[in-house]
C-alpha cells in the first residue's frame, strides 16, 4: 500500500469521524519524545521553534499537515507522517501521537488491553483500547525504519548456509580435489628442478643420456598433471551442477510458499534476487575454485625457493603480504559500490517489467517519455558505477602485474648476489625464477577472486532477502489433516495490516459462516472486502486473531488440504503460459467430461471453437490474447471444475456483460453443493441476490451490517444512491460555479 493511499484513507476516516474542526497544535515535547523512540536524531530547540512558526503561520490545518510543516522546518528529512482514526490503527505500530479528549498524548502499549498515554507535562495515564476508538492518530515513519529492508550483512546469511550445506552434503569430493591439487602442485616443482638440472649438469657436459632421461621424466609428469587437472575439473563441475540444482529448487519452492502479504511487490527486484544464484554458481566453477585451492600452496613454493636459492625466498615472502593487502583494499572499496549498483540494477529491472506489462497504458497516456527518462537516468547511474568498478579492477590488475615484475627483478638481483657469494648456481637461479612464477600467479589470481567474491556475497545477500521471509507454514510444523470437511468458518478477533503500514485493513471481532450459506460482501471501494477474502483463503496471515475451518486453525492445517477444500478467485485474474486446456485444468484433478460441461455452461467453448487449435489454443504470459471478460471466465471455470467445499469469489463478474453474468450465476447455482459455503465480494449485488441468503456490509475494514438480503440490500442501495447523488451534486458545473463565486 502506498503512502498516498494511506493518507487518502486516513483523511476519509478523519472526515467520517467528524473531526474536521480546528485541531490543537502538536506539542514539541511529545514530538521530540516520539522521534527519540523512533531513533530519529532531533533537537528539542529546533522542534520548539518549528512548532512556534507553525502556530503563527498555520493555525487551522490538520495535524498531519502540522507535522509535515514542523518536520520540514526542523530539517528532519526522510520522516513521513500519516493521520488516521484509532480504530483503523495497527497497534503494532506504536508509539504514536494521539489526540484524545482535546489533548495530545504519546501513546505506547501497556498491559493487556491498555494503552499508556504520556501528556506534554509528563503525567501518565492508562486507558482502554475502547476509549480511543474515535481518537485521531498521528503516526510517523522514520527513515531508520527502512534500514531493515536494505541488504543485510553476510554474517548469518541463510543463502550462504544453504550453499555450504549442499557443498558438504557429500564431502568425499573435497578429499579427491585436495589430493589431486596437492599432487598437481608437487609436480609443478618438477619443472624448476628440470631446468636446474639441465643448466647445471647437461649444458656444461652435454650429457645427452641424462638429458633424455630428464625429458622423458618431464613428459610423464606432464601427462599425469594433465589427467589430474581434467579429473579435478570434472569433479568440481559435477558438484557445482548438483549443488545448483538443489539450491535453485529450494529457493524456488521457498518463493512459491511465501506469505503473499510480505512478498516483495517489485517483480523486477524479486526476479533479480532469485537470479542471484547464477553468479554464485559461476563463482564455484573450476577456474575460481582451483585458484583458491592453489593459493595456500604459495607458502610451499616459497619454502622450496628458500631451499634452492636461500635469500631469494625473502623477495617473495615480502611481496606476498603486499599483494594480499592490495586485494583486501580492493574488495573493501568494491563492497559498497557493488551493493549500490545491484540496487540500481534491480530498479531498472522493475522499470523494464512495468514497461512490458503496462505498454498499452503507457502509450495510451502518452507517458513513453517519462519511462524513457527514468530508464536513461538509471542506466546512466549504473554506467557510472561500472566505470568506478572497472577503474578499481584495473588498478588492482595493473598493481598486481607491477608487483610481479618487481618480484622477478628483485629475485634476479638477489640471485646474482647469491651466485657471486657461491651460494647459488645459474640453474638454481632459473629454477627460483620458475618457482617464483608459481608464487606470483596464484597471488594475482587471488586478488581478482577477492574482487569477484564481492559480487558473489552481494548475490548471496539478495537470495537471503527471500529466504528470511516467513513461509505460509512454520518450518518443521506438525500440520493437521482433518478427516471431515469443515462445516463452519470462524473468525475471532481478526486484525490485518500490511507491513510498514499503520492502517488496519481488516478489524473483525467475531464472524461465522456456516455450511449452506451464500454470503454477499458489499461495501465501498477500499472497505476491506478483498483483503478479508485473502485472509480467509490463507493468502495473507492476520496480524492478530484466529481463523478456524471447522475445529482446526487455518494455519495449522496442511496447505494442500486447505487448497483442496477452498477455492479462491482473485480480483486480478492471471493466466499462465500454456494452452487454454492447461489453464482450465491447472490442478489436473478433473476429468475431461466435467471440463467440457463447465466450459459449455460458461460459454468458454466458443473461445475454443473460434480457433483452429481448439482447447490447444496457445495462451501467453498473463493471458495476453484473451479479453478481460474471457480471462475472468477461464479463471472462474477452473475454480468450478475443481469443485471446492468453500467458495471465495472476489468480483467474479466485474469484467462480464449482462448475458455472461447471468450464465455465471446460473453455473454457480448448479455446481455449488447444498452444504458448500459461498462468499462473494461484489459491487453488483442485484444479479447475485438470486443466489444469496445473507449479506454483509463492510466499512473501513469492519462489519457494519449483517443480515438477510431482504433487509440489508435495499437499505444499502439507498445509502449508496444518496452518496452518489451528493457526489454528483458537488461535481456539477453549477456547484462549481457557485463554489467559485463564494471564493471570489
Amino acid at each position: 500500500m502506498t503512502d498516498v493511499d494511506m493518507e487518502a484513507e486516513a483523511k476519509a476516516a478523519n472526515l467520517d469521524s467528524g473531526t474536521a474542526q480546528t485541531p490543537l497544535m502538536i506539542p514539541a515535547q511529545l514530538l521530540y519524545q516520539l522521534l527519540k523512540q523512533l531513533d530519529v536524531p532531533a533537537q528539542l530547540n529546533d522542534l520548539q521553534q518549528a512548532c512556534t512558526k507553525a502556530q503563527a503561520n498555520l493555525p487551522s490545518i490538520q495535524p498531519v499537515d502540522q507535522a509535515r510543516y514542523i518536520l520540514t522546518h526542523a530539517q528532519l528529512k526522510g520522516v513521513q507522517a500519516v493521520q488516521l482514526v484509532w480504530r483503523r490503527f495497527d497497534l503494532r505500530r506504536l508509539p504514536a501521537l494521539v489526540l484524545h479528549e482535546d489533548a495530545w498524548y504519546l501513546a505506547q502499549l501497556g498491559d493487556v488491553d491498555t494503552i499508556n498515554l504520556l501528556s506534554a507535562d509528563g503525567s501518565h495515564q492508562a486507558v482502554s483500547n475502547i476509549e480511543l476508538q474515535n481518537a485521531q492518530v498521528l503516526w510517523l515513519r522514520g527513515a531508520v525504519q527502512r534500514s531493515k529492508f536494505q541488504v543485510p550483512g553476510f554474517k548469518g546469511n541463510l543463502a550462504a548456509r544453504m550453499v555450504l550445506r549442499e557443498l558438504l552434503r557429500e564431502p568425499s569430493w573435497i578429499a579427491k580435489v585436495v589430493i589431486a591439487t596437492l599432487i598437481v602442485n608437487v609436480l609443478a616443482i618438477a619443472t624448476s628442478l628440470f631446468a636446474m638440472q639441465v643448466y647445471d649438469r647437461v649444458v656444461p657436459t652435454l650429457s645427452y643420456a641424462t638429458f633424455t632421461t630428464l625429458v622423458v621424466g618431464m613428459g610423464i609428469i606432464i601427462i599425469i598433471d594433465w589427467l589430474l587437472k581434467i579429473l579435478r575439473a570434472r569433479i568440481v563441475d559435477s558438484v557445482a551442477v548438483t549443488v545448483d540444482k538443489r539450491i535453485s529448487q529450494q529457493v524456488f519452492d521457498h518463493l512459491l510458499h511465501l506469505r503473499l502479504d510480505i512478498q516483495p511487490k517489485s517483480l523486477g527486484t524479486l526476479a533479480a534476487q532469485v537470479g542471484g544464484l547464477d553468479s554464485v554458481r559461476q563463482f564455484f566453477s573450476a577456474g575460481v575454485v582451483f585458484g583458491l585451492i592453489d593459493l595456500p600452496f604459495v607458502i610451499m613454493f616459497i619454502a622450496f625457493i628458500g631451499v634452492i636459492g636461500g635469500k631469494v625466498a625473502y623477495v617473495y615472502a615480502l611481496i606476498l603480504p603486499v599483494a594480499l593487502v592490495l586485494g583486501l583494499v580492493t574488495q573493501r572499496r568494491l563492497r559498497d559500490l557493488m551493493r549500490t549498483q545491484l540496487i540500481r540494477v534491480n530498479e531498472r529491472q522493475g522499470i523494464l517489467v512495468d514497461a512490458i506489462r503496462g505498454a498499452e497504458s503507457i502509450r495510451a497516456c502518452n507517458a513513453t517519455w517519462r519511462f524513457s527518462e527514468e530508464w536513461q537516468a538509471i542506466t546512466a547511474s549504473i554506467d557510472g558505477y561500472n566505470i568506478q568498478q572497472k577503474a578499481i579492477n584495473s588498478f588492482s590488475t595493473v598493481s598486481t602485474g607491477s608487483l610481479s615484475s618487481i618480484a622477478y627483478v628483485s629475485a634476479i638481483v638477489v640471485g646474482v648476489l647469491q651466485i657471486e657469494a657461491g651460494l647459488l648456481t645459474m640453474g638454481g637461479l632459473i629454477a627460483c625464477s620458475i618457482l617464483g612464477g608459481r608464487v606470483i600467479a596464484p597471488i594475482a589470481q587471488g586478488v581478482q577472486y577477492l574482487t569477484q567474491w564481492q559480487g558473489v556475497s552481494q548475490s548471496l545477500q539478495m537470495v537471503n532477502q527471500i529466504l528470511v521471509l516467513d513461509l505460509e507454514r512454520r518450518p518443521n510444523q506438525t500440520l493437521l489433516l482433518p478427516e471431515h470437511p469443515p462445516e463452519t468458518i470462524d473468525l475471532d478477533k481478526i486484525r490485518f495490516a500490511y507491513p510498514e503500514s499503520p492502517v488496519q485493513q481488516v478489524n473483525i471481532s467475531k464472524l461465522t459462516f456456516n455450511a449452506g450459506e451464500r454470503v454477499l460482501l458489499v461495501g465501498p471501494i477500499g472497505c476491506g472486502k478483498s483483503t478479508l477474502l485473502k485472509v480467509m483463503a490463507g493468502m495473507y496471515c492476520p496480524s492478530e486473531g484466529r481463523i478456524r475451518l471447522g475445529d482446526a486453525d487455518l494455519w495449522e492445517i496442511d496447505s494442500q488440504l486447505v487448497a483442496s477444500q477452498m477455492g479462491y478467485l482473485p480480483q486480478a485474474i492471471h493466466l499462465f503460459k500454456g494452452t487454454l486446456r492447461s489453464n482450465l485444468s491447472m490442478s489436473g484433478s478433473a476429468g475431461d467430461s466435467r471440463l467440457l460441461k463447465v466450459t459449455r455452461d460458461l460459454g468458454i467453448d466458443a473461445i475454443a471453437a473460434s480457433h483452429p487449435l481448439g482447447m490447444d489454443l496457445v495462451i501467453s504470459e498473463g493471458g495476453e490474447g484473451l479479453s478481460g471478460g474471457q480471462r475472468q471466465l477461464v479463471a472462474l471455470a477452473r475454480l468450478v471444475i475443481d469443485q471446492p467445499r468453500i467458495w471465495l469469489l472476489d468480483e467474479p463478474t466485474a469484467s462480464l456483460d449482462v448475458e455472461s453474468e447471468a450464465k455465471v450465476w446460473a453455473v454457480l447455482a448448479d455446481h455449488v453443493a447444498p452444504n458448500d459455503i459461498v462468499i462473494i465480494a461484489t459491487h453488483r449485488p442485484m444479479q447475485a441476490m438470486k443466489l444469496a441468503n445473507r449479506v454483509i456490509v463492510m466499512q473501513q475494514g469492519e462489519v457494519v451490517k449483517d443480515g438477510s438480503p431482504e433487509n440489508i440490500v435495499p437499505q444499502w442501495m439507498a445509502n449508496t444512491s444518496t452518496s452518489k447523488a451528493e457526489t454528483l451534486k458537488l461535481a456539477s458545473p453549477r456547484a462549481q460555479i457557485g463554489g467559485a463565486r463564494d471564493v471570489i
